[in-house]
């Protein structure tokens, strides 16, 4: 309180008005400014380096610090390199926002795409599965064929081989018993010959050829009536199977008394031979049936087994070409399995090489945002403190208060 009473003394006024000159005043004031203001800004400087990391561009606040303590750069300059830090920062800022909606879009398109491959390879994977499984089972069902046509074809084989026996042995009986019936009749009618005249039947006379014929008009002898062949000269013999017992015609009665003595026997004979004749008749009707039923039967069967081959013969080109087809089908599935896998495996490449780009920017984006603004901020009152060094309006602020300061 003394040294105010003293220094606003009119006396002591007096004498600051003639030793102190304006010009020298207002220079104490206005160095006295900078000085505050430059300490001041470098206060908020020092703040913002605080929290700037070396990776965020604290070297660019160490360049401005250090000009602002050199002195020698004027705060015009500082405020232009303010200025600049700014707009870098504020650069910074939309470069990190572009960068964040490109991470975006590649994240969501290489993450669509890896499900696509995925889904792809998933799929393709069950058609290579049901391809194999599908080529197992033709496998199975053409040699399940094979073997069917295999066995068909021995089983025609055999039945053709049986039936041809049968056949045999029915021709066989039948030449036989032909022929048996035939020798029977023939020694039934030499019977009746002297037993039963009106029931003999001549033999047919021999058929002379035309030259015979003429000859014998001309009163030529006939030519000799060849011998009958056959079993025992009677014309009569079988085709395939010779029989082992003859049966001969018995010698005509040499006299009427032994007619008359054999006529009840050869009534008897006769009804034997009879009984014979039907007998072997029946047995070959019997046997022209049997071999009818079997040779249907056989008919049937080959008819049957040769629709039976064509069928599964149809259906063995059928599997084979489709076995082809799956074949073809699991070559060109595995092919577009590892060509999607391939690229599923470069896909996972980019992908990682998008985290290792994408992930810490994206993780720090606010933390940097929020630095950024906070740093713009501060630069921006350090700006406005070094904005306010206006020589004129700091020479009349400190001249009113000094006048303010003294007349008090």
């Amino acid at each position: 309180a003394d040294t105010i009473k003293i220094l606003n003394d009119d006396d002591a006024l007096d004498l600051f008005k003639k030793t102190l000159s304006s010009a020298s005043m207002s220079f104490v004031q206005v160095q006295s400014t900078l000085s505050l203001q430059r300490k001041e800004v470098m206060a908020v400087l020092a703040q913002v380096r605080e929290r700037v990391q070396v990776s965020q561009g604290r070297h660019r606040i160490d360049i401005v610090m250090l000009a602002l303590s050199g002195k020698k750069i004027g705060f015009e300059k500082i405020i232009t390199m303010i200025d600049e830090l700014v707009e870098t920062l504020k650069k910074e800022q939309v470069d990190d926002e572009s960068k964040q909606e490109y991470c975006g879009v590649q994240f969501d398109q290489t993450d669509d795409k890896k499900k696509a491959l995925e889904r792809q390879l998933s799929d393709l994977q069950t058609v290579l599965e049901e391809t194999k499984e599908g080529i197992a089972t033709a496998t199975e069902e053409i040699a399940a064929l094979l073997k069917g046509i295999a066995e068909l074809d021995k089983a025609v084989a055999e039945a053709t081989e049986q039936r041809k026996a049968e056949n045999a042995e029915y021709k066989d009986l039948m030449a036989s018993n032909g022929a048996a019936k035939e020798l029977i009749l023939f020694a039934k009618n030499r019977m009746n010959k002297f037993y039963n005249p009106k029931l003999y039947k001549e033999a047919p006379k021999q058929e002379l050829s035309k030259e015979d014929r003429i000859f014998v008009n001309n009163g030529g002898t006939p030519p000799p009536t060849e011998a009958p062949g056959g079993i025992a000269g009677t014309g009569v013999s079988v085709s395939f199977v010779q029989i082992d017992s003859q049966v001969a015609p018995p010698p005509p009665p040499a006299t009427a008394e032994a007619y008359k003595a054999k006529g009840q026997e050869s009534g008897g004979v006769i009804a034997m031979l009879d009984l014979i004749v039907n007998d072997v008749t029946k047995e070959m009707t019997t046997a022209e049936a049997e071999e009818k039923v079997a040779q249907g039967n056989y008919g049937a069967m080959m008819a049957d087994s040769s629709e039976k081959r064509a069928m599964d013969s149809k259906s063995l080109t059928d599997r084979e070409g489709a076995k082809a087809d799956m074949q073809a089908e699991l070559e060109k599935s595995e092919s577009e399995k590892t060509s999607a896998g391939k690229e599923l495996m470069v896909l996972e490449q980019y992908m990682a090489a998008l985290h290792a780009e994408c992930d810490w920017l994206l993780q720090y984006f606010e933390v940097r945002k929020q630095a950024r603004a906070d740093e713009i901020d501060s630069l921006g009152k350090a700006k406005a403190v070094l904005s306010g060094a206006d020589f004129s309006l700091i020479q009349r602020g400190h001249t009113a208060r000094a006048r303010k300061f003294l007349h008090h």
